[in-house]
């Protein structure tokens, strides 16, 4: 398995299972069975309210002389409703206790937008803090905290755009490790990618396969489905594998990270048989045709009539 390395020597394997929208009830097995199968990174997050089962699962592995803690890479991220310095470290506790865990190898800032303590998700306006109220500079602050109290050994950000990400590394400590963001075919973000490089950051990309199976809410009438990509689909029938594999094989060769969800055995089996899938130069002119800078997920349920959001502002942009 591919790594990505850190300063300190710690490596992060570059294919993970992502953990949004695995259900309860379906979520530890997903865990356990991955971990069974060679998985070794764990990627979650308190928002996705399923934490306390997939802390069961790893503790379960740990204990079945499976895995050691070790040998795993476990991020999470901070919600939105915990930012600000002195609100990081309850919150990375909460995480830890749900992840039945002493530490994370991963903390992340989910996104950078700031609401009230105590809502879940903003339903108007008023749930939403100003910007300038609660700078990311000032949660950064609370994150180089936990991560010097050693509660985790990288810290990172999510959904930051490169103008967001060069504010921060002007006004940090300790930069931010990895980025966390959107990417596959339709939206391939070279510019950001290169960005990230040369400031040492490493990316993880999430919805790698289009994230199909988002709430309906989150999606286009007329959205594309990635994964029925004509394109990608003739690169996989002369691989003789599945689109799904295409998709991950191409995140890895891009050295970029990537945390395909799934609760199936059989298709964590198939996601994983990818990192073996090497693509042809061919192959990778005929995906990079693809992009069209299209976000599956476009932050547009931040934007409430009044907030102080816009796309614009979310992605540093033209919308």
């Amino acid at each position: 398995m591919r790594t990505a390395s850190f300063a300190n020597g710690d490596r992060m394997p570059l294919l993970g299972l992502g953990t949004w929208k695995a259900a309860p009830g379906e979520v530890g097995a997903a865990v356990r069975e991955a971990i069974r199968l060679g998985y070794r990174h764990i990627d979650c997050a308190s928002v996705y309210a399923n934490e306390p089962e997939v802390g069961a699962a790893i503790r379960a592995a740990i204990e079945a002389g499976e895995v050691r803690r070790e040998e795993l890479w476990i991020t999470s991220k901070l919600w939105c409703n915990a930012h600000g310095q002195a609100n990081v470290e309850p919150a990375l506790r909460r995480t830890l206790a749900d992840l039945q865990l002493e530490w994370l190898d991963l903390y992340l800032v989910h996104w950078p937008v700031p609401i009230r303590p105590g809502v879940a998700f903003p339903t108007s306006a008023a749930d939403l803090l100003p910007p300038e109220s609660m700078p990311l500079a000032d949660t950064w602050a609370g994150m180089e905290a936990v991560q010097e109290l050693g509660l985790t050994r990288h810290v990172g950000v999510s959904n930051v755009s490169s103008t967001k990400l060069n504010h921060l590394l002007a006004h940090c400590r300790h930069r931010p490790e990895v980025n966390q963001v959107e990417r596959h075919p339709l939206l391939q973000q070279p510019q950001l990618l290169a960005d990230c490089a040369a400031a040492g950051v490493h990316i993880t990309a999430y919805s790698p396969l289009g994230s199909g199976d988002r709430p309906a809410a989150l999606k286009g009438a007329d959205e594309p489905v990635l994964l029925d990509n004509p394109v990608i689909g003739a690169i996989a029938a002369e691989h003789r594998c599945s689109s799904a594999q295409v998709l991950i094989a191409w995140q890895l060769q891009s050295g970029v990270s990537t945390i395909p969800k799934s609760v199936s055995p059989e298709r964590l089996r198939d996601n994983l048989a990818a990192a073996d899938l090497q693509l042809t130069p061919a192959d990778l002119e005929q995906i990079a045709g693809l992009d069209q800078h299209r976000r599956q997920v476009d932050g547009s349920f931040w934007l409430l009539e009044g907030g102080p959001w816009t796309l614009q502002r979310l992605w540093d942009e033209g919308c």
